[in-house]
């Protein structure tokens, strides 16, 4: 027996139509590449979507193409997010921090049909242009007609979509049909692509708003400094449409000076970006202290030093909330928000809890197994692969055929992390297997030993990697930028290490380094670190 329920499709254009009723008076602001600021509202906003949707049709876009976008965060990328997926197409947003190979890679394999540039970035687009042969228009923004180019086939974004009608009925009426994709950041072979439909995101927008994940509501104002390139921007220009939060798009200003200026400005309450984006603008807080209305950071991408944790919210207030996802889990998976019972631990025993990864969003299940596949008890110290599974969770790459490196035969998605689990069901991320040091047959967690060297308040930064030895088969090296003005030895790290563990994890080898090499979406590099190594310059 079946319910007796309406089958209503749960699409992209239902969440704007939703903020478009009940919200369209909220503000989305933009920093522009020439430091102005833009401001207009969801009711705005929603009429231009309709009208790009209405254009991109008109132009040949049709139900399935894959269109581009090239860009920084900002009021015509957010009109994107909605107007492609809402004329039936699929918005690729290409991770402009990607080699210029890896990108051509990506535009290739997705077959774009139409790229949307920022002309900011375009001297940075030229250098792909010998992969666009395929690509039948490419339209500019943040530019006017006359804009000097030599790409053939360009359009302008402000004439393109005027040849829009507001009246335009929304075609996609499948949640199933394909609304976005994304790629990984190939930091291993070529780029992956996490195809996403309106059903999954939709599903994702729920659970991002969750009181129990990221809990945004329309009280808040929002700052996604994770790039809209990056998994969709975590989902958050969706779920502040559909909750009426007002939107920060910061463009390219991604420092410490201009994000703690936007923050003050703009009375932004929540934002969200990764640790190395948090480091600078805490120091730009304590340097310069300014009046905030901010009272949460959201946290991904990598783990936030338990430290940098510490420091915000003993000394600005702001309290830190850790997330984990992934490209292929669209990309909200965990977060750490400390429920009733946690409430009247001390600052360290949060502080504690705080540095795991958090605990399954709703709609979101995990496991842990061995190497044999045997699932592994969640008692806070065994380690195991990650697993996970859902309704937002990638079940194949784009593609590609289902391959038993990435997926199970029973259904699960391996995510390469090694983890522990709490009896309470927070996940605490042990090391990426690839990360990992094998030495003298014991596990050495590579992220354990980072967060606790960059405690040391001498360190600013630091990544290990493992490199070979001839006894212990590996050994941890330490690749460190002191903090500034300091001056720190690698004695006087294992000093502060030894309390903590045991006397096989601690290096032998440190390396002093200017800043450590971050991937695309400002991760660590590891994979630079080991070729530096490798040519001797570690």
């Amino acid at each position: 027996m079946h319910g007796l329920m309406m089958d209503f499709p749960l699409t992209i254009h239902s969440i704007l139509e939703h903020g478009y009723r009940l919200f369209s008076d909220v503000t989305v602001t933009t920093r522009l590449p020439d430091g102005n600021t833009h401001r207009y509202t969801y009711g705005d906003m929603y009429r231009r979507v309709k009208r790009m949707s209405s254009a991109l049709e008109k132009l040949g876009v049709q139900v399935g193409d894959r269109v581009g976008t090239f860009g920084w965060n900002n009021y015509q990328h957010l009109e994107l997010y909605y107007a492609i997926p809402g004329c039936g197409a699929v918005c690729h947003t290409l991770n402009i921090r990607l080699t210029h190979d890896q990108l051509g890679y990506i535009i290739e394999h997705a077959e774009d049909k139409v790229i949307f540039v920022d002309a900011s970035l375009m001297p940075l687009f030229n250098t792909i242009s010998e992969y666009l042969g395929n690509v039948e228009t490419i339209v500019l923004y943040n530019a006017e007609p006359g804009f000097e180019t030599s790409l053939p086939n360009v359009r302008f974004y402000e004439e393109l979509l005027a040849t829009g009608d507001e009246d335009y009925d929304w075609p996609v009426t499948d949640e199933r049909a394909a609304m976005g994709l994304c790629y990984t950041s190939g930091t291993t072979g070529h780029p992956k692509g996490a195809l996403y439909s309106h059903r999954s995101m939709y599903l994702h927008t729920l659970g991002v708003l969750q009181a129990n994940s990221l809990a945004v509501d329309q009280t808040d104002v929002v700052l996604p400094v994770v790039p809209q390139f990056h998994a969709m921007a975590w989902g958050l220009p969706y779920a502040c449409c559909m909750a009426g939060a007002a939107l920060v798009m910061p463009g390219p200003f991604l420092q410490g000076k201009p994000l703690a200026d936007m923050i003050a400005e703009e009375g932004v309450t929540i934002a969200a970006g990764v640790p190395t984006i948090w480091n600078g603008l805490y120091q730009e807080l304590v340097a310069n202290p300014r009046e905030l209305a901010l009272k949460e950071l959201v946290v991904g991408g990598s783990a936030m030093p338990r430290g940098l944790t510490a420091n915000y919210e003993s000394n600005l207030g702001v309290e830190v909330l850790h997330a984990w996802g992934m490209t292929e889990t669209s990309p909200l998976g965990t977060s750490c928000r400390l429920p009733r019972g946690h409430q009247d631990m001390s600052d360290e025993q949060k502080w504690d809890i705080k540095a795991m990864q958090g605990r399954p969003v709703g709609g979101v299940e995990l496991r842990i197994v061995d190497d044999a596949g045997k699932e592994l008890p969640w008692d806070g110290r065994t380690l195991g692969e990650l697993q996970v599974r859902g309704p937002w969770v990638v079940s194949c790459y784009y593609k590609r055929e289902v391959n038993p490196e990435n997926f199970t035969d029973d259904g699960w998605f391996r995510t390469g992390d090694v983890v522990s689990m709490t009896p309470g069901g927070y996940m605490k991320i042990g090391d990426r297997t690839k990360d990992l040091v094998k030495s003298g047959g014991e596990w050495i967690s590579s992220v354990e030993l980072e967060n606790a060297v960059m405690a040391h308040p001498k360190v600013a930064e630091a990544a290990v990697i493992a490199i070979p030895d001839e006894k212990w088969s590996e050994r941890p090296l330490v690749a460190l930028v002191p903090a500034e003005g300091e001056t720190v030895t690698g004695e006087e790290i294992n000093e502060h290490l030894a309390p903590t563990f045991p006397k096989y994890w601690l290096p032998e080898k440190y390396a002093f380094i200017d800043t450590v090499p971050k991937t695309s979406v400002g991760k660590f590099d590891k994979k630079v670190l080991r070729a530096m190594y490798a040519e001797g310059k570690l």
